[in-house]
């Protein structure tokens, strides 16, 4: 097999997305010469969002691809390389320059190197959630919830993100039916009070969704099953937001990288720094709290800045 010669940059980013493409608009604007490796899913969660209304610049809304596309076209506008469907899957951050290697089977030494991989919504995992996806199901409350004012919707799950959602979508739905799998939530008391002292929300427990129901609009209801009398029921409702959690794309950085226990990367207070000098974490990787596209363009920002200093500073720019 041929040996590919080993690339050396300056500055390597991980993954895309608005952390990504902010990074890279932020970095090529420093001189910094980035190259970009969007992965397998360029634009990340965007792609499978269709009204983004929520983010700033965009008076009449956009839709998520074409926001990822115009952040790409950014990115590229000022010369920085962005490879698209190349994954990085494996790196030794071990000694500078940290290296890295591509899917397929490129060596890259960088002197510093930006994550933006992400994270993934879990799913229930049922043939009807993916065919209503975007027309009615969806994984961000307050991404999408906007759009059911006046209107029953459902949520499932059980932990603190799906109370907060519940509560979220009380303020503008008339009713939230939430399904809780189990007869004890696992989220906090705090939250739970505030979701069982809310008579817009009635909570089903023991309750999971079997069907996703719709038509060629969109979702028009859900039949559930109580797993413990194995009773069915039908509900008639506009919408059906999935809080179950996500799954951050870190797996490959779990040899060097300080992590919580559910894999999002730590980074150092006020800062994009994570415990390896010259590697810097942005955008849903290590943000498991805010997760919208504006926090994870501002933390882009952030950590193509942190890189620029550390080159500074270090004497390689």
């Amino acid at each position: 097999m041929e040996t590919k010669e080993i690339r050396k940059e300056k500055c390597v980013i991980v993954g895309s997305g608005p952390a990504g493409y902010t990074a890279a608009i932020y970095a090529a604007r420093a001189n910094m010469n980035p190259v970009l490796y969007t992965g397998r899913e360029p634009g990340g969660q965007l792609m499978i969002t269709t009204d983004v209304e929520n983010f700033p610049g965009y008076p009449d809304g956009v839709m998520g691809p074409q926001m990822m596309e115009d952040l790409q076209k950014q990115a590229a506008r000022f010369d920085t390389e962005i490879n698209v469907g190349i994954m990085i899957e494996k790196v030794d951050f071990s000694s500078r320059p940290h290296k890295l290697w591509t899917d397929g089977g490129q060596e890259i030494h960088a002197d510093s190197v930006i994550i933006a991989t992400g994270a993934s919504a879990r799913w229930l995992g049922i043939e009807s959630e993916k065919k209503y996806m975007n027309r009615g199901v969806s994984a961000c409350a307050v991404c999408d919830g906007f759009f059911y004012r006046g209107k029953e919707v459902a949520i499932v799950g059980a932990g603190d993100s799906a109370c907060e959602e519940a509560s979220y979508l009380s303020k503008l739905c008339p009713k939230v039916h939430m399904f809780v799998r189990r007869d004890e939530m696992r989220a906090s008391k705090i939250m739970q009070e505030r979701v069982l002292n809310n008579d817009k929300i009635q909570v089903y427990w023991n309750t999971e969704i079997e069907e996703i129901l719709g038509d060629e609009q969109g979702v028009t209801g859900v039949q559930i099953v109580n797993n413990k009398s194995k009773e069915t029921q039908k509900l008639d409702l506009w919408g059906v937001f999935v809080a179950i959690g996500h799954v951050p794309n870190t797996k490959i950085f779990a040899d060097f990288l300080d992590m919580d226990d559910t894999g999002y990367l730590i980074t150092k207070a006020g800062s994009t720094k994570t415990n390896i000098e010259g590697v810097f974490a942005s955008g849903d990787a290590q943000d498991k709290d805010y997760r919208q596209a504006v926090t994870a363009a501002g933390t882009g920002c952030m950590a193509a800045l942190d890189a620029e200093r550390y080159l500074a500073a270090e004497g390689l720019i």
